[in-house]
């Protein structure tokens, strides 16, 4: 599918819709977070040696501060493998718990912007979630950890990938001056993650998008800051109570179209394209 094929003729407020996806998509819960974070601590004590009394701590205070744990740790000196790290954190995750969700499939393709998911998870984590809600031919793309973060080899990473296809940088227009060298970024190189700028600005020349006309969702406060510190429209999800930044607030992300009425502009007459252009796999940008 033509990366820009939805949206940008139609002259609605919102061309695309950028999705956070973790505790977004799917409610915290689940308990999948609070999974996540004790495989971590884990990861931290056995791989890492860190003082088990100090994991913790050290957990929570390396994301507040780096955006994640694994930024954090790297940061620090921490020497380890990325694809080690996340097949140990997200391998074991309770994925069975995340149910299959129809109303939030025909929500998501019955609007007519393009719509992409902006993770800081790997691609595996995010190709096992998007299957386990039954949302994995609903968005464009997943711009994930090995987008912003690839590795030394990009032929070995694109081999490695399954069925899904992966689109080169090129494909996509991003400024490719800008991104730091990014293809030769290797598993001791500092990490770069959302809430940073940095990521934000990546994530919508790699998209290709216009930010003013783009709105992203997320549950994190200090993404939604960062957000609109791109310039991106921003949508708190998971709360009814606005955060610094955010210029909508959803208890839920079923509640979209009420909140946001919108982005349901034009959507009559790009429902037929919008249905038929939908069912392809996701692909990963990166």
């Amino acid at each position: 599918m033509k990366m820009d094929a939805v949206g940008r003729a139609t002259g609605t407020k919102y061309e695309c819709l950028l999705f956070d996806m973790d505790d977004t998509l799917y409610p915290l819960s689940t308990g999948v977070n609070l999974a996540c974070r004790k495989n971590i601590e884990e990861f931290m004590l056995q791989y890492l040696n860190i003082e088990e009394s100090e994991v913790p701590r050290m957990c929570l205070e390396l994301y507040r501060e780096y955006g994640t744990t694994m930024a954090g740790l790297k940061a620090l000196g921490y020497e380890f493998d990325n694809d080690e790290f996340h097949a140990y954190v997200h391998g074991r995750l309770p994925y069975e718990t995340l149910r299959s969700d129809p109303v939030l499939r025909n929500l998501l393709l019955s609007m007519p912007q393009r719509k992409i998911i902006f993770t800081n998870a790997d691609k595996a984590h995010a190709s096992q979630v998007l299957r386990r809600l039954g949302l994995e031919d609903c968005f464009e793309g997943i711009i994930c950890f090995e987008t912003l973060n690839p590795p030394l080899e990009p032929a070995d990473f694109m081999d490695a990938l399954d069925d899904n296809q992966v689109l080169a940088g090129a494909d996509l227009e991003p400024n490719t001056a800008d991104r730091t060298d990014a293809s030769c970024v290797n598993s001791n190189s500092p990490i770069l993650c959302k809430p940073s700028l940095e990521a934000f600005e990546a994530a919508i020349r790699i998209a290709n998008v216009n930010p003013k006309k783009t709105i992203f969702f997320d549950d994190s406060a200090r993404n939604i800051g960062s957000g609109k510190a791109a310039g991106l429209h921003t949508v708190i999800v998971g709360s009814s109570v606005l955060v610094p930044g955010a210029d909508y607030a959803l208890s839920s992300i079923h509640n979209i179209k009420e909140a946001i009425p919108e982005i349901c502009e034009g959507e009559e007459e790009q429902m037929e394209q919008v249905i038929q252009s939908a069912a392809v796999e996701t692909v990963v940008l990166a």
